[in-house]
Parts: C-alpha cells; structure tokens; sequence
C-alpha cells in the first residue's frame, strides 16, 4: 500500500505555517546564511521551470538550517511590468487586481510544494510601500547626476500611440495591430550605469564562485577594448569617420567603410546623389527590424552603396562607403572599416556584393597567401604583407608600432572603447513605478520631495493598450504644483522599466517592513551578501549586472559595507519535454497540479532533482516520476521492520553515505546524493536497519522530499520537526576499508592481485608481495631492482 502523500503533505505544511518554522530573525551569535531564487513573476500558475528552481533553492535553505546556520530564505513577486498590463486588457479587469489575484493563486501553489519560505518577508514590487523606495533610489541617482534625460529612438506604434519592444515588433508591424512600425525620437530617462563601468568589470574577480560562463557574459556585455580610433576623411569635404578597431595590424587590408544606418552622417553625405532615394528606403527597412536580429550571426547581412567614399589614412586609397545592417550605433563609433580577408562577416558580405580585398597577414603555413585563393577569412596570426615599411612583422607585434605609428601621424589615437551603455529606464506604460520628477516651465525639471513619496499609480486610468501612456489621460495624475514656485506643473508620466524593482529586492528582503529606509542598514550588514542565488541563464547578464551596479551605488551612499551582492551563484537548465522547452504552443506541458495529485509534492521534488544536475536541461520522464515515487514507498516500509542494533558492516556503509551525501549536496549534485541514498536504502534491505541508521537516512533525505520525512521522523518518536535536527556526521575510523585489493604487476604488466589491510605498512606489504608465489614466473628468482608503490592501489616490481 502507498503511503498517504496527501493526508501526509497537507498535514506538515499547516503545521510549519502555525508554528511559523521558517521565520528567522537576524542573530550575530550565529553564522548566517542566505538563500534566494530569483523571484517570479506572477503569471498565476507556476510551471516545471519554477519548480525545479524552487526546489533546488529550497534543498539549499534545508541543508543548511540542520547545519546550523541561521538561514533567510525569503519569497516575493517581481510584479510590475507589461504581461500584467495585457493580461488585464484581456480579460477585461484592472492590472492591479489582476496581479494580486495571480499572486494569491502563486502563494497557494508555492506552498503546496512545501517550500521553506519566510513568508513574513514576502514583498511584492507593485505595492507603494515597496515602489516608494524604488522612486526613493532614484532621486538619489539624479543628485547624484546618476540619473539624466536625452533623447531616444524606440520603436513607435502610430495606430496604437505607444512604444513597442523589439520582440514586439512582428515581421516590422506591430504586435497588437500590425500596423507597420516607425522609428521615433522620445526624451526619456537613463542611469549612468557607466560610471561604474570600471569597477563593474574588475569586481568580477570576486566572483569565484560564479559559473565561468556567466563571468564571461558579463565581461563580453561590459566589453572593453583596446584599440585605435582611425580616421577617415571623406573624399569630397571635412568631414571625417571616426571608427574604432582592436585590428590595427589590418588597416591595409581595409578595402570599404560600413556605417550604421542610424549614424548621423550618412543623411548628410548622401543628399543630392543619385543613391539617396535607395539608401533611405534601406534605412527605413532596417528601422523595422530588432537589434538582436541584425547582430545575430546567423541572418544574412544586408546593405547598400552610399554613392560617397573616404580616404585609406595610412595609404591614401580611396575606398566606398556602404550602409549596412549589421552594424549599430551602441557599438564602438557606428562605424567598422572592413576588412574581408581577415574578417569572416567582412568577407561574407565582401563576397555577397563584389567588394575588394587584400591579405596584409600571411598565412605561416599556406605562404602567399592571394584573395581569390580563400574560402572563408583567414582570421589567425602571421607576418605583415602588403603593410608598407611594416612588412614583415609579426601581427601581434605590429599591432602596437602600427597604433604608434598612426597616432604620430595624427591619422588615428590609441583609445579604450567600452560595449557598456547607459541603462533606460523609461517605459510609456501604465503598470509600473512612476518616475517622480515634475516639469515647471519657470523651474524646469524638479524631483519629487521626499516626503512626498510614493507618487501613486491612479486607480483608474483609460486602459486599452493604445494611445500612448495611460497616466497622461489622468489629469489629476499628470497635473502637480511645482514643489519650487507653486506653480502649475505636470508630472512624469513614464513608468520605470521593471529591471528597476528587480535589481534590489534581495536588500529589502533583509528588512521587509522597514518605513524609514529602502531597508535597514543593520539587517542588511547582517544578511547580505546572498550566499546562494539560483536562477534562469537568460538573466546572466542584464539582471546581474544591474543588481550588481545598485550594489556599488549603495556602498556610495554608506548603506552596505560589501561590493558584490551575490557570492554564489548556480544558473539552472531548462525543463524539456520530447527534446523541447515546455510551452503551451507546444502542447507539451506537464502541470505541477496534475503530478501532486497523483504522487505528492515530495515525489515531483524527488523525481525533478534526481533526472539531471541543477546545471544542464532535464528531459521530462513519466517513468521516472514513477520511479521516484517507488523509492519512497521503499523507504517508507523500513520502519516496520526496525532491527535492536544494526549490522556493523550496514553503519559502515551508512557512514560513507553520510559522507558522500553530504559533500554532493553541498556542491549541488543532488542526483549523485540520491543515487548514495538508494544504494544506502538497498543495503538496509539487505542487512536491516535500527533506529539510529534509519534516521540518519531520513534527516538526508528531509531536504528533498520534506512532508514524507517529518512524518517518518514523528513515527520514530521525535516530537520536533526534523529541520531542528542536526545533520549526521561520519565517524573517519568508519569509512576506511577494513581490505583493500592491491594490484601487483612485473614489469608493468598485471601477474596477481592481493587482499591486505588497509593500514598495512610499506615494509610488509613489500614482504607479502615478494613472497607471493604467482609472481614466480616472471621473477624467476631475480632479485628486484626496484619496486615502486602507489599507497592502497598497487605494486610494480622491475626485474
């Protein structure tokens, strides 16, 4: 018969909910640790996704509280944002009772997974008590000079009157409508996430234990470069192109220009000439597409002829000018020199339209090297050619005398460029955190008081997704007396962008219901840094790194004493099924409801921490749920068949399981512990448990399947719940083997094997080998002229 998951699940998470279990309070007697899963946001239901997240986080929090640690292990919405806002156009409702009933329907969930939150701590970044300190932060950025208006393109919905995001641009029209999509100049608010350009990238050496991976992404984003910034004169006027490259030993093989379509320049050169007409169509073609498509590497390359050429600086030749898509104005200048021989996307679009090329860097080992000889760049190292009074050079070396060079001449400047650009932060959206800034004619643009905080969202707004930001139709929002004159003045009706909430939870998780502060600065000192963050790749580079800058920017203002907010981190895989990530378009959904129903809660986490590590995708299995489930069952039978004392050579094995346990769950290889649990489970059905070695097995299984091994603890005779238990310690004498096997070669070739024990000196086991009489054939009685001992593993004797 199974055991009663149900009754058993829903019985343990009552009781840890009256007794408050999981609350904790700072306490600097006790070492602390944090756990925290990048918080959801409040879709209604959670997926595979979320659990195998939650559950990973959740494994960590329980380990970690029966070793004693004091442990915060907090939960909230990131609930802000754009999803909300369509979802409540749907379904004919409001946002904010659209989001605070999906946040109901998520804590229900939540729980029923039996997760050890504090749910004393829960935030949800729509609420003002929490928004307020968002407007707070940035009042201080904008003393600070941190945060500033320019002007922006965006993608603009002319029907629709609102901004689109890129992936909201479907096939150049927009999502909502299809109307085709224009580009349009707005003044909107960024943060000058590049003062901290410097220290964003050499903190990143802190990061030990951080996925390589993610540090690498976070650098590449960053993006710092050495290199020259080249001049190229135009032919006819100037006017000069500045461009940026890390390859000044390829200059002379530069052969045309590409400009970004956006650069401002390229209006300018084409006026009057006979390409102009074709050129500005190309611009507004580009206009509709995202950026993400035009730097993927995997999308044709398109362009045009501007009709204008520029000077070669370093050897006069006169060179087109091309407009191109795949070059950005974030990027370096707007500008590359192009370089086909020695660039694989150059050639690729050197070769699509006919353009020049030139090798300047031979190959070492196809000497000669000729333009027409190639199939694809040659992008690897070799001597200059075709490089003037550089001739003959090693490139890398090259590399600097040419930079030198040029920078003598005034033809270029050796400069660092930095990939990083400034974060905006303005959203012309109605369900997000009002920027607190008022426009006066007379004062210009003024803060908000502090003690004027929040600014509210209004609780009726005109909403339907269309013409423009809902808060400029509320004319009791949008019309404010100047905090300076009095006057008549308007407020800011843009919403900041939800990365804005998302960078700084984790500190007002340390102190939730803090009134005076963003959080209090004693409980942060306390609890922060996070000692484990766990969450999605997709958020490796953006989310990090602004939870990182507002980190730095609080350590400014005094209010931490850390640099970095997240020591650890562990970036988990998808969940798949039949090779594809889960979605409803796919129709390959597994429903977290559906599995608790039929196998319980503890059953799912089992399965979903056992089918692979954290770190790579998990191919969803029905048989494995099965599986699972059986284990536990085994393990549930155990208690009634408890032994008085148990075999020796069974606390042998429960002893090396503890230990093995306890080192894979402390680095995250849960299916590894478990595999040791099974193997522990058949060895006490070979030779029977008591009490003590049963209960050791529950107290490492508690993290993963928690209802099922409160219960089995309470059926033991234990009174308080098994997370005030501490975790099992193996005893040393008990995990050294008794015997070990020694292999025994001649002349490196395996002739017999022996059994000693495992403490056995060198001297006898040399006396044992010597003696062994399978040896005989090959010793022939020679005495040995070495003999050489790798400690418990084996003996080579050389005659």
């Amino acid at each position: 018969m199974a055991y009663p998951f149900k009754e058993i699940e829903e019985k343990w998470q009552k009781a840890w909910q009256e007794n408050k279990l999981f609350e904790v309070k700072a306490d600097p007697s006790r070492r602390k640790y944090y756990v925290l899963e990048m918080f959801p946001y409040p879709s209604g239901k959670i997926h595979m996704g979320h659990v195998r997240n939650y559950t990973i986080g959740d494994v960590a929090a329980r380990f970690k509280i029966m070793q004693g640690f004091n442990v915060v292990h907090p939960m909230g919405f990131d609930a802000f944002g754009q999803p909300a806002e369509n979802a409540a156009i749907k379904n004919k409702t409001k946002p904010d009772i659209w989001t605070h009933k999906c946040i109901e329907w998520m804590e229900i969930e939540l729980k029923r997974m039996g997760f050890s939150y504090d749910w004393d701590r829960e935030v949800s970044t729509c609420d003002s008590d929490y928004y307020k300190w968002n407007q707070w932060i940035f009042l201080k950025m904008f003393e600070k000079g941190l945060a500033y208006k320019k002007g922006s393109q965006v993608n603009w919905c002319p029907s629709c009157e609102t901004t689109l995001a890129n992936e909201e641009v479907v096939e150049g029209g927009c999502w909502r409508c299809h109307t085709k999509v224009e580009q349009k100049d707005l003044e909107q608010w960024f943060l000058k996430i590049t003062q901290y350009k410097e220290r964003l990238l050499d903190d990143l050496k802190q990061l030990k234990d951080w996925p390589s991976r993610v540090v690498a992404m976070q650098e590449n984003w960053i993006g710092k470069s050495q290199g020259v910034e080249i001049y190229f004169k135009l032919k006819d006027g100037d006017k000069v192109i500045p461009v940026f490259t890390t390859r000044p030993d390829t200059i002379f093989g530069a052969t045309y220009v590409v400009l970004a379509p956006e650069h401002p320049l390229v209006k300018e050169f084409i006026k009057g000439k006979p390409q102009e007409k074709d050129v500005l169509r190309f611009i507004d073609k580009v206009a509709m597409e995202s950026k993400a498509v035009r730097s993927s590497d995997d999308v044709k390359k398109e362009g045009i002829f501007s009709g204008a050429y520029c000077i070669n600086p370093v050897n006069n030749e006169t060179i087109p000018i091309w407009v191109a898509d795949y070059v950005l104005m974030e990027y370096g200048t707007g500008a590359i020199m192009a370089v086909p021989t020695h660039d694989q996307r150059d050639f690729l679009f050197a070769k699509e339209h006919g353009l020049p090329m030139r090798v300047v860097i031979d190959n070492p080992d196809k000497k000669g090297l000729k333009p027409e000889d190639l199939n694809e760049a040659y992008e690897g190292d070799g001597s200059q050619v075709n490089s003037g009074q550089f001739d003959g050079l090693p490139n890398q070396e090259a590399k600097l005398k040419i930079a030198q060079w040029m920078e003598k001449e005034k033809t270029g400047k050796i400069q660092t460029h930095w990939r990083l650009r400034d974060w905006l932060i303005s959203r012309q959206r109605y369900w997000g955190t009002p920027i607190p800034i008022i426009y006066c004619k007379k004062c210009g643009i003024v803060p908000v008081p502090y003690e004027d905080l929040p600014v509210e969202l209004p609780a009726e707004a005109p909403f339907t997704g269309e013409g423009g930001s809902p808060l400029g139709k509320v004319k009791e929002f949008v019309e404010a007396a100047c905090p300076k004159c009095k006057a008549p003045a308007r407020r800011e009706t843009d919403t900041m962008a939800t990365f804005f909430d998302s960078s700084w939870y984790f500190l007002r998780f340390c102190s939730p219901k803090c009134e005076d502060a963003p959080f209090d600065k004693k409980e942060a000192a306390y609890w922060m840094p996070v000692d484990q963050y766990i969450g999605g790749i997709e958020h490796a580079i953006l989310h990090l790194l602004y939870s990182r800058f507002f980190t730095k920017f609080f350590q400014d203002l005094g209010e931490v004493p850390f640099t970095e907010p997240f020591r650890r981190l562990l970036t988990q895989g998808m969940v798949l099924k039949d090779g594809e990530v889960m979605s409803k378009s796919r129709g390959n959904i597994v429903d977290p409801d559906s599995i608790i129903k039929e196998y319980g809660a503890d059953t799912m986490r089992l399965f979903i921490l056992f089918a692979a590590p954290p770190e790579t995708e998990l191919e969803w299995d029905d048989r494995g749920i099965d599986g699972a489930f059986k284990f536990l069952n085994r393990v549930w039978r155990i208690q009634d068949n408890l032994k008085d004392k148990a075999d020796p050579a069974l606390v042998r094995v429960t002893h090396k399981a503890i230990k093995k346990i306890t080192e894979d769950i402390e680095s995250f290889k849960f299916n590894t512990a478990i595999a040791s649990m099974m193997e522990l489970t058949n060895a006490i059905y070979q030779l029977g448990a008591d009490r003590e070695v049963l209960g050791s097995l529950i107290i490492m299984l508690a993290p993963i399947a928690p209802h099922f091994c409160e219960e089995l603890w309470q059926k033991l005779g234990n009174k308080a719940s098994i997370s005030k238990a501490s975790w099992p310690k193996f005893d040393p004498a008990l995990i050294v083997d008794e015997t070990v096997t020694i292999i025994v070669q001649v002349n490196g070739k395996v002739r017999s094997r022996l059994d000693v024990p495992s403490d056995i000196s060198e001297a006898k086991l040399k006396e044992l080998v010597l003696s062994d009489e399978k040896l005989a054939p090959w010793t022939q009685g020679k005495p040995p002229r070495n003999i050489i001992i790798v400690p418990k593993k084996l003996v080579n004797i050389v005659v």
